[in-house]
């Protein structure tokens, strides 16, 4: 076995190990959830706007990114745009990447990867701030309701035409929102590719965690995901990402299709 191959495999039984670690996983949930009363997933940007994650979600969707390397990436939820731009700078990494091997100049203006963001509300300063960003020529934001039949007929009029997609959902986390959107987005990715459903976290944590917000236990994202899987073979969970990760806040959350 090659130094690389014997990293790898390293790396892959290491990960299981730590999938298997109850006491481990314990206490990163419960850092997570300590963590999650703090307001610590407020604390960081992304290129200069403000990105409502964890840092180890953010390492795990530019390893993604880069390993489909998706001509499109869909997100629901854009708040201050620190997600959406976190994605855009990956898709110009990429767009840099073939011009590099193509042995020609690197020109944003010519790449044709995109992230298409829907948001209910694009408050006009996060607007203003995403549209002068240098990020900016990777983007399509959409305004309206993520499930509204509108909305998603634009997306997928938007989405025409690209071979390698992936899709972000985490904007409303009730499970009859995140429900329908699944049944709406998740079709649009690609075999090999992933839909990542963000806050399933909310059905580990205590019941009420959230008293100002319509989700809780039983009611969230995360049961929101077993129900579309149980009536939909072609995705799988990949559970290797979150015993990866330890703490996330989308524990089975990380959708391959496989069909």
């Amino acid at each position: 076995m090659n130094p690389i191959e014997k990293f790898q495999a390293e790396r892959r039984e290491r990960i299981a190990a730590l999938g298997s670690d109850e006491p481990l996983q314990a206490q990163s949930r419960d850092w997570l959830r300590a963590t999650m009363q703090a307001g610590y997933v407020y604390n960081f940007a992304w290129m200069g706007r403000p990105i409502i994650q964890y840092p180890q979600d953010m390492v795990a969707m530019q390893e993604l990114i880069w390993a489909t390397r998706p001509d499109l990436i869909i997100e629901t939820g854009i708040a201050h745009g620190g997600s959406i731009i976190l994605s855009a700078s990956m898709l110009a990494l990429l767009d840099l990447t073939d011009a590099v091997e193509r042995g020609t100049p690197f020109d944003p203006r010519a790449g044709t990867r995109r992230v298409i963001g829907v948001d209910i509300d694009i408050r006009a300063h996060n607007r203003e701030a995403i549209e002068r960003h240098p990020m900016a020529p990777w983007l399509t934001l959409i305004e309206g309701s993520s499930i509204d039949a509108d909305t998603v007929a634009r997306v997928r009029d938007a989405a025409k035409g690209y071979r390698r997609v992936l899709v972000c959902l985490d904007s409303m986390h009730t499970h009859e929102h995140v429900l329908a959107e699944l049944e709406a987005y998740a079709p649009l990715v690609s075999i090999g590719s992933y839909c990542v459903v963000f806050d399933t976290f909310v059905d580990d944590m205590p019941p009420k965690f959230f008293p100002d917000r319509p989700w809780d236990v039983g009611n969230n994202p995360k049961t929101a995901v077993k129900a579309f899987l149980a009536e939909h073979p072609a995705f799988e969970l990949d559970i290797a990402i979150e015993h990866k990760l330890l703490v996330t806040a989308a524990p089975h959350g990380f959708l391959k299709r496989i069909a």
